[in-house]
């Protein structure tokens, strides 16, 4: 997936760094994704879901927290009202830039901090929520601290090990983690909800989405990420949670309006990657791109694959009508089809010197036991009759103002 990098000034003086995650394609909507407590951007789950929801035209926004990863500022001093007002700045940021509403999705404390921060962001700017192994109670994140919590209220700052890493914690931040009421957050909300957790989940236990799941009103849902740990640590975790956020999500971040479908024809939209591009008929839309060795990001079929495949589909459909007609025991067909650029060797009719002859070869393998000898040779032959066949033996393409 084509990736940006994103800084954003806070009102404190630093930057919040993050990685924009665009489609190949066109922009359907757009999400923020929250990372969990002392981790950074580059978390399995946050690349794994941002990404997941890119392919589905998503744009979504992954940062580092005030003083984590790529991001300015004091970790030990922020406390949970930062990350809020992180969440607040990065959200206002893709509404402005995208022009609709985000999706909010966050994983652990990350995942309390975009429950807790909808109101802040406004109701009209969110499309809906998701959480990943979030806690119903932000102060229980205190326990996770290995420290002299007692010693740093009274002093003002101290030293702390949270997940084996050091930090100076400020009074300030403990205070900020204290004063939180979530359930009380979560039952304001009036947006559509998603929880996901793990019955598993060591760090942060499956009541807490029990809590989450009855204080929130209608609509919410939960995915059971059965066999997961708190931190998604296996890929196959994370990409299932992707999965299912980037599935629900369709029905809340419709499709934009003014990418109409065409009445007649077909429509190319110029996408966000190297050569990514998007494909528009009368009812459906796709990718189309190059491989990853030639620079494209491989999220759809390369030009020629498209027109490999429009001969083949068309061969098939050709002889499977003309054979269903007859009432013969067609069983159907495999066809193979490759794209070879020169032949002009090959070609006893042309200027050698001046013509450039490109072919495709078409290997068709018929099904079919109960098939006379004479019924397959007939349906290779009518191949050839094929809409498609006869249009490349006589195109001519033009150019149209």
């Amino acid at each position: 997936m084509p990736t940006e990098t994103i800084t954003i000034q806070t009102e404190a003086g630093h930057a919040l760094e993050g990685s924009l995650e665009l489609p190949t394609g066109l922009t359907r909507g757009i999400a923020l994704f929250a990372h969990c407590f002392t981790c950074t951007r580059q978390s399995k789950a946050a690349v794994a879901v941002a990404r997941a929801l890119s392919k589905e035209g998503i744009a979504c926004l992954r940062f580092d927290f005030t003083g984590l990863g790529g991001s300015g500022g004091e970790f030990g001093r922020a406390g949970f009202a930062t990350d809020v007002a992180d969440l607040v700045l990065a959200a206002n940021y893709l509404v402005e830039r995208f022009e609709q509403p985000v999706l909010l999705v966050g994983h652990s404390l990350g995942g309390a901090a975009v429950l807790a921060t909808a109101e802040d962001i406004g109701a009209d700017n969110i499309a809906a929520i998701a959480t990943i192994g979030a806690p119903s109670d932000v102060p229980h994140v205190l326990e996770r601290i290995k420290g002299d919590l007692v010693a740093i209220r009274a002093t003002g700052e101290g030293e702390v090990s949270i997940g084996g890493r050091a930090f100076t914690l400020g009074r300030e931040f403990i205070e900020r983690v204290e004063s939180v009421d979530l359930i009380a957050e979560v039952n304001r909300l009036r947006k559509p909800v998603l929880l996901l957790h793990s019955p598993t989940d060591a760090v942060v236990g499956i009541d807490n989405a029990s809590a989450l799941f009855g204080a929130a009103t209608h609509p919410k849902s939960f995915v059971s990420l059965e066999g997961a740990d708190h931190l998604l640590l296996d890929s196959r975790d994370a990409e299932f949670a992707a999965s299912m956020i980037a599935s629900w999500a369709h029905r809340y971040l419709p499709l934009r309006d003014d990418w109409p479908m065409p009445e007649e024809g077909v429509v190319v939209k110029t996408g966000h990657g190297k050569f990514g591009t998007e494909v528009h008929t009368d009812s459906h839309r796709f990718l189309a791109d190059e491989p990853r060795s030639v620079g494209g990001d491989d999220t759809g079929p390369t030009p020629y694959d498209l027109l490999l495949a429009a001969l083949g589909t068309c061969t098939a459909m050709t002889m499977k009508m003309y054979a269903d007609r007859k009432g013969w025991p067609f069983e159907g067909a495999s066809i193979h089809l490759t794209h070879e650029r020169d032949h002009a060797k090959d070609c006893v009719q042309c200027d050698q010197e001046r013509a450039k002859i490109e072919t495709l070869d078409r290997r068709i393998e018929i099904f079919g036991d109960a098939l006379s000898k004479e019924q397959r040779e007939r349906i290779i032959a009518i191949a050839d009759q094929c809409p498609v066949h006869k249009t490349l033996e006589n195109l001519c393409v033009r150019n149209c103002e």
